[in-house]
């Protein structure tokens, strides 16, 4: 058991460096990469500890360590946290690029307004709507827009044909000063 102990708590210094050289970024570990390799370590260190300590029958942990070990759980913690955040980063960003790819899936949006909004983007038409009648509500048409995100009262809308190159956002509100008519995609 002590032998095992003893080569866990061998790989606790190199996997540290390696952690603290990503986190210096002298090689590319990946959003989550630094904190694993830091927490990980940390955490391979208190097992094997704690195994050891065990091992001789004495409790766990001595006196004296208790400080150490507090302040060794809570950067073990704050790693947790940091990969967590590092995971949300990349799962995001992995998410937005899929939808970009994948536009063609959201609803085609056929926007009415009373105001002209002047967009003048690439695959977007508009077409001023005839009088019908005194005093008609929608005078300007547009056609060529995709549904992106609808939340809080507010649509989010962008051109057929968006990239995140020339990337272009409309923010419209969901209420009675549009009129939208949504279409599959």
């Amino acid at each position: 058991m002590r032998r095992a102990c003893l080569a866990v708590t061998a790989l606790v210094l190199p996997l540290l460096v390696l952690g603290l050289l990503a986190g210096f970024e002298v090689f590319d570990a990946g959003p989550t990469g630094t904190p694993l390799l830091i927490g990980g370590a940390l955490l391979l260190g208190v097992l094997a500890r704690m195994m050891y300590v065990r091992g001789t029958g004495a409790p766990y942990p001595l006196t004296g360590e208790r400080t150490a070990l507090g302040t060794t759980v809570a950067i073990i913690v704050l790693c947790s946290f940091w990969a967590v955040g590092g995971y949300a980063q990349q799962k995001g960003t992995a998410d937005a690029e899929q939808l970009a790819r994948h536009l063609y899936l959201r609803p085609a949006i056929v926007l009415d307004t009373s105001e002209r909004l002047h967009l003048g983007w690439s695959g977007v038409r508009e077409t001023v709507l005839p009088d019908v009648e005194q005093g008609a509500r929608f005078r300007y048409r547009y056609e060529g827009l995709r549904l992106l995100a609808h939340a809080g009262g507010r649509m989010f809308l962008v051109p057929r044909d968006w990239t995140w190159e020339t990337g272009n956002g409309l923010i419209v509100p969901f209420d009675a000063t549009v009129r939208v008519a949504f279409h599959p995609g």
